[in-house]
């Protein structure tokens, strides 16, 4: 991260971890005469001479050392993060100079160490992209977000290349259960949130990247808390020939739904296990492995509720008693084998295989009866809080049997060649996805003894002052069964050069990406469609002594359907649904400099996508319904700006601010929000210590977000329902006190075994706010009146967690 600096010299800087990625203190930098130490934080700041190559020297009792060479311009200040290694040996130089190749491409780039210590109610690297602007979520117990007014299945995820994904049938955030990444195996993490190259695949919206490590040495690394825990044990062979990782997680949500408002008997069992095999069979071929067994039971019984709406002068409450009970259960089974030939320097093939099975089955039946009353306000009465008058009384019965089994298997080709500092990517893929899905689904709602028929099945009724003789209809009915198969054929070819143009550094990425797909099946007529999709990069960064890097990229993005897209509101597959597309434009800039003589960096985003062949959806708690066509147009537009850098000496902090306004229009009926139009969006990661006992650590993680497009009844028109969600507003505070690290190792006692150990509490919702993400609607049947009552998500909760490693 280049920076200004004082003239006649360049600066490094940076932090120095171990193989964990754990900050080691009192490294000695030698550069010549001049020297300096890492502080308690590893962070390390060294003048050098300016267009010099400088050797310096990276040492340390514990590790093995570290020789680098740098050669820096006039003002220059660069961010240089060494891993020291306890046995394997080093390269013995290492050139560096010049622009980081992930700012040039817009990657945001976080460290998996702050990743592991965030505090959150669903904790992860989820967790931590929600602080980035562009990147909302007014859900806690999701791990799904929406960037840049995209939709949760606009997002892809890669770990070691590899797309992964998630479960089909999840109508909630409490379903979810767990992430697919796993934080204890994580190595590097990198997100971009538009505007990205050829080589990422087909979707509107966003890229993270995750690459999982390659274990140095043997460790074991443990994880506990009141919500569950991780275990994660790595190794090498004595040849270091081969590595294995492999990492069990067990999460329980009870904590966080036994707090809301509905009282339930509520036992989920959220479980997986995850391997990363590889083995290195010669220095030019190896073989990696990557695997993962989930399994996520979710039993759910409500049993009471109570909701207070409403103001003080017309306090009114929502009473519900339940019967019946909810029984899910999601079983994925993922693994891919990849093979690499290093050819030599220059050339590298790849070839990827592998298969993805869920099994997935989702059964209720759930009996709410409800009261819709008055409360006593009156202060000071002994009835404070009770419901005095009832104005409605109904029921509302929900069934369901959806059972769903995917397999979904990929085959693909890569390779990367580097001549005369151009450098080209390339890849064919083709993938199999073969779906048998069977959705049983209806409701009906009773008001005061009525049933009340389906909103498009229109019979006169003024019940209960004249008999209803017309048929009774469930208010909502879908049952469908479908067997899909669909064959994609992929490709992409991309080149890429950095250069310099006169005195200033410039960086460029030109690639084009192909997609063929085919749907056919049980009772489907065979369609097939291919696009095209060109992208590109441009990067410079000005020899100026204020450092600024200036960045534009676009192109022509695409998203063809997956199985969900195809599916309408009534369960009935349409193959000739098309590809949505996008246009999609970004320029940025990052500005780099000193405060407190201390590094920051001030990244600034504007982005716009014109969108057409729009496929409507509409959002009821974390689960997306398509209309399954074409039939609208949309844009989107906004400004995202992220300020990072040590506002505490040591520690990365960062606050950012996101504008965005997306809007659709369905049928040319005039432009509406869309449901991810999140209008205005603040986060905020903070990081510090105390100064006197830099053992006793501090993370607080902020979110604000503005309403969203919402709470309307899934049946809804939505341009007669564009009222918004109250704003979410969220804060998680989390304390952690080290009782062991690396330059704080105990030879004897009960602390010995333990390379790592700390203890510590979170507070998740720290102001305790009442945010909603769904409303429910009953009906006043006197008054023909429908209230939206909110469902709110989890109040404040305590939690205790301790983080060890052997």
């Amino acid at each position: 991260m280049p920076i200004m600096a004082v003239a006649q010299s360049g600066t490094l800087q940076g932090v120095i971890l171990d193989e964990q990625n754990h900050p080691i203190s009192n490294v000695n930098i030698k550069a010549g005469t001049q020297g300096t130490q890492s502080n308690e934080n590893g962070f390390y700041f060294i003048k050098i001479p300016h267009n010099e190559n400088v050797k310096l020297v990276f040492t340390h009792l514990s590790f093995k050392s570290i020789t680098a060479s740098f050669n820096l311009k006039d003002g220059e200040i660069f961010e240089f993060n060494p891993v020291m290694n306890t046995k394997v040996e080093q390269i013995a130089t290492v050139v560096l100079s010049g622009t980081k190749r992930k700012d040039v491409q817009g990657i945001v780039t976080l460290n998996p160490t702050v990743i592991r210590k965030i505090p959150g109610a669903n904790p992860g690297i989820e967790n931590l992209l929600k602080t980035l602007p562009g990147v909302s979520s007014n859900n806690e117990l999701s791990t799904q977000y929406s960037v840049r007014g995209g939709n949760y299945d606009e997002n892809l995820v890669y770990v070691n290349g590899i797309e992964v994904y998630r479960p089909f049938l999840v109508r909630s955030g409490q379903q979810e259960g767990l992430s697919f990444v796993n934080t204890d195996m994580v190595q590097n993490v990198d997100f971009s949130a538009g505007g990205f190259q050829a080589k990422y695949g087909d979707k509107l919206s966003s890229v993270l990247d995750i690459t999982y490590r390659k274990p140095v040495n043997f460790g074991v690394n443990a994880d506990l808390s009141l919500l569950g825990g991780s275990v994660s044990v790595e190794g090498i062979s004595k040849d270091s020939k081969f590595t294995g990782l492999v990492g069990l997680r067990y999460r329980d949500n009870s904590l966080l739904v036994n707090a809301k408002e509905t009282e339930t008997n509520y036992d989920p069992k959220f479980a997986d296990i995850q391997t990363y095999f590889t083995y290195q069979f010669t220095d030019k071929f190896s073989l990696n492995f990557l695997g993962n067994a989930s399994i996520n039971k979710y039993n759910y019984e409500p049993e009471t509720r109570q909701t207070n709406f409403g103001t003080l002068d017309d306090a009114q409450a929502l009473l519900v008693y339940y019967e019946g009970e909810e029984k899910d259960a999601y079983q994925t089974l993922f693994g891919a084998l990849e093979a690499t030939y290093n050819v030599n320097d220059d050339l590298s093939l790849h070839v990827v295989g592998s298969t993805y099975h869920t099994t997935e089955e989702e059964h209720f039946d759930i009996l709410a009866e409800y009261r819709l009353g008055e409360v006593n306000s009156n202060i000071g009465d002994e009835d404070l809080g009770e419901v005095e008058y009832s104005e409605g009384i109904g029921g509302q019965l929900n069934h369901g049997r959806n059972d769903l089994d995917a397999l979904i298997t990929n085959i693909e080709h890569k390779g990367t060649y580097t001549k005369n500092g151009n450098d080209f990517n390339w890849s064919i893929k083709y993938t199999n996805e073969d779906i048998r899905d069977r959705l049983v689904e209806w409701e009906v709602i009773d008001s005061a003894g009525f049933s009340i028929n389906a909103p498009d099945y229109y019979v006169p009724n003024d019940q209960p002052y004249n008999a209803y003789e017309g048929p009774l209809v469930a208010y909502q009915n879908v049952r469908a069964t479908n067997s899909t198969k669909i064959n994609r054929l992929q490709a992409y070819a991309q080149w890429s050069r950095r250069f310099e143009m006169g005195e200033h550094e410039v960086w460029v990425n030109a690639g084009i990406r192909s997609h063929s797909w085919t749907v056919s099946g049980d009772n489907i007529d065979k369609t097939s469609q291919t696009v095209f999709s060109p992208r590109a990069q441009f990067a410079i960064k000005p020899n100026w002594k204020t450092d600024m890097l200036f960045r534009v990229s676009g192109g022509l993005y695409y998203q063809p359907p997956f199985y969900r897209e195809l599916r309408d509101a009534t369960g009935t597959v349409i193959p000739e649904v098309k590809a949505q597309k996008s246009i999609h434009f970004v320029v940025g800039n990052d500005y780099s400099f000193q405060m407190w003589e201390r590094p920051f960096k001030l990244t600034t985003e504007a982005y716009y996508k014109d969108i057409t062949n729009v496929n409507p959806y509409t959002v009821e708690n974390v689960r997306i319904r398509y209309s399954a066509s074409n039939n609208a147009v949309a844009y989107a537009y906004g400004l995202d700006l992220r300020l990072n850098g040590e506002f505490v000496p040591g520690t990365e902090s960062w606050f950012s601010f996101g504008y965005l306004k997306t809007e659709e229009n369905i049928d040319n009926r005039g432009y509406i929000a869309r449901p991810t139009d999140q209008r205005l969006k603040f986060g905020a990661l903070f990081q510090d210590y105390v100064p006197n006992i830099p053992a006793m650590k501090m993370y607080l993680n902020l979110v604000y977000n503005t309403g969203l497009p919402g709470g309307s009844p899934s049946y809804a028109d939505p341009y007669n329902y564009q009222t918004r969600l109250p704003d979410y507003k969220r804060a998680d505070l989390g304390l952690q006190y080290v009782i062991v690290e690396e330059n704080k190792e105990f030879q004897n006692g009960w602390k010995k075994p333990f390379k790592y150990l700390s203890v510590g509490f979170e507070i998740f919702n720290v102001f305790d706010v009442q945010n909603s993400i769904t409303n429910t609607w009953v009906r006043d049947v006197y008054s023909k009146k429908q209230y939206a009552i909110p469902n709110y998500l989890t109040p404040r909760v305590f939690n205790i967690r301790t983080t060890m490693k052997f």
